[in-house]
Formats: C-alpha cells, sequence, structure tokens
C-alpha cells in the first residue's frame, strides 16, 4: 500500500453535487493499493498515520500526532498513485489492485483508524470524485508499507 498523507485546515470531497466526506483540522490521505497487499500493510499504514508527530506543540514544534490533537481523517481512494509512467505518455495502472480487492482492504484500513479513535470520513470508492482542501505547512508526506 502507499498514501499520500497531508496535513489540512479543511477538507471535503464531492461526488456530482453532493459533498460526501468533510473533516476540519486533520489529514487528507490519498489511499493506493497493489496486488499483493494485505490487511497487515494496511494496519500498518493506519498505526504510522495516527501516531505520525506532524502537528505542532505548544512550542510551535511538530511533536503532536492526530490522536494527540484530536485530528480527523479524510480518506480518498487513489489507484492512480501506482500509475507507472516510465514507458511513453499514458500512465500504465497494472500495478494497481482489483477494484473489488482494493475497495476490501481499504475499508479495513478505514476500520482501523476508526478503531484508534479517530474520525474518519471517506470518498465514495470509484467514483469521479473532487477532492478539495487547505495543506497546511505545507506539509505532505508519502508513506509505503513495503
Amino acid at each position: 500500500m502507499k498514501v499520500v498523507v497531508q496535513r489540512a485546515k479543511e477538507a471535503k470531497v464531492t461526488v456530482g453535487e453532493k459533498v460526501v466526506g468533510e473533516i476540519e483540522n486533520g489529514v487528507m490521505v490519498l489511499v493506493g493499493i497493489t496486488h499483493d497487499d494485505t490487511e497487515a500493510d494496511a494496519e500498518y499504514l493506519a498505526e504510522k498515520i495516527a501516531h505520525l508527530r506532524i502537528f505542532e506543540d505548544k512550542t510551535g514544534k511538530m511533536n503532536d500526532s492526530l490522536l494527540d490533537v484530536g485530528g480527523q481523517v479524510l480518506s480518498v481512494s487513489q489507484f492512480t498513485l501506482y500509475g507507472d509512467c516510465k514507458k511513453g505518455r499514458r500512465p500504465n495502472y497494472m500495478n494497481a489492485a482489483k477494484p473489488d480487492e482494493a475497495n476490501e482492504l481499504y475499508e479495513y484500513f478505514n476500520v482501523k483508524l476508526r478503531e484508534m479513535g479517530l474520525h474518519v470520513e471517506t470518498g465514495v470508492f470509484g467514483a469521479m470524485m473532487d477532492v478539495q482542501f487547505t495543506n497546511v505547512g505545507p506539509v505532505t508526506l508519502i508513506i509505503e508499507s513495503k
């Protein structure tokens, strides 16, 4: 699994004209899943994201985690994270997991975040989504489970 974690002042995802997920003060997480990912990968990334020290403490240093600040998560599935752009001009998405397998693991990842006490909002798996957010810092990290 691969995630892009971006610290956000606010974030929302819209499908059509309807807002389907919205947060304040937390992280926007784009989630990509490949063929050999397992529940262990999802657990690792959920744990990592919940405890990343990317929020300022009282002294202004990034020492606090999502759990410390009561932050929220907007989780959006993103198969294009496994796009291969080495050859030609059209990305190859053969490294992305098949939708039914990816959706199952994506949902499991979100459950794991919720089990840690985090408020998690999501997009709609497989839908055409508009994602808006304000990246604070900016802070953006790419984390892979392998």
